[in-house]
């Protein structure tokens, strides 16, 4: 009896990861024929996450709209009035779940075509790393496939950002699928869910962190003294768990009913409590570009299934 608990359990976590990547497949497709240059970048995340709510799902994190050289991290302020330019190389990297359970995924818009060799790059390593998946690759040789498909492009992988496995509430859970050769001989395992995500450069292949930070995600709920920040601490608890979210998220909350003066002095003491953690931009050198393409799998004993 026990045993057919486990294997119902096993079955419904893989129907909500499904179920949570047709939504988000509907999400990109429609953000994709949305995107045009001159629209405000917060409109375009707004848009994407609105979809992700009214097909049954929750936005598993805010919506990253990263470019040009900015290449993780960044979502627009509530009062963001930064618009897409024509010349722009975008990231448009999106999430879903359904109960905790995760769909990832991303990719590259060059509205002015100038970069498509560059999104090419990432593309066609996201291809080559998903065909050495389903050969039971190692992840070190998943890595391989992705370093080797972009250098053949002429391009550099970013080093120090990777794929990784998807947990319930965990954006990053457990291991990480690199971006280059290692020498790392696990395999994927079946009952867990993956994202895999290249990021291909023109620059170093490497990111730094930047001063500015919009995403937040709780870190260790703890006593605080201002009644502001207890009443954002239990509004991240009841809303968003473990899973990152926007300041912007919390701008527009209806229920909390804070200045925009209470808001900041409330999430300043958060941090300094360590009760959140922020997620800084991720910037490679300046004037240099990234694109990233991302989906997200989830296996089983039978199978690979690409849920996107």
């Amino acid at each position: 009896m026990a045993k057919k608990e486990e294997k119902e359990t096993e079955e419904s976590v893989q129907e909500k990861y499904v179920k949570a990547g047709k939504i988000l497949q509907t999400a990109r497709e429609n953000a994709k024929k949305r995107i045009k240059p001159g629209q405000k970048l917060l409109e375009i995340a707004e848009k994407i996450e609105s979809d992700i709510i009214e097909m049954g799902a929750k936005p598993a994190f805010p919506v990253n709209l990263s470019i040009n050289e900015t290449a993780a991290h960044f979502t627009p302020a509530f009062n963001e009035e930064l618009t897409l330019k024509e010349t722009d190389l975008l990231k448009v990297d999106l999430g879903a779940h359904i109960d905790g359970f995760i769909a990832d995924a991303a990719f590259s818009i060059n509205p002015s075509n100038d970069f498509a060799k560059l999104i090419e790059a990432s593309e066609k390593a996201l291809e080559n790393a998903l065909a050495s998946v389903k050969q039971g690759a190692t992840i070190g040789k998943i890595g391989e496939e992705i370093e080797k498909t972009i250098k053949a492009y002429g391009f550099n992988p970013i080093q120090n950002l990777s794929g990784h496995e998807l947990g319930e509430f965990q954006q990053h859970a457990g291991i990480s699928i690199p971006n280059i050769s290692r020498n790392d001989s696990r395999k994927l395992e079946a009952g867990h869910a993956y994202a895999i995500e290249p990021f291909a450069t023109n620059g170093k292949g490497f990111v730094k962190e930047s001063m500015q930070s919009e995403i937040f995600a709780l870190d260790e709920p703890k006593q605080v003294r201002n009644s502001q920040a207890r009443q954002i601490l239990e509004f991240i608890l009841d809303n968003y768990d473990t899973l990152p979210f926007a300041e912007r998220w919390i701008a527009k909350a209806k229920e909390l009913k804070l200045s925009e003066f209470q808001r900041k002095i409330a999430m300043r003491e958060l941090l300094k409590n360590k009760c959140i953690k922020a997620y800084p931009v991720l910037k490679e050198e300046n004037g240099k570009l990234v694109s990233q393409t991302e989906t997200s799998i989830f296996i089983n004993e039978k199978e690979v299934i690409i849920l996107l």
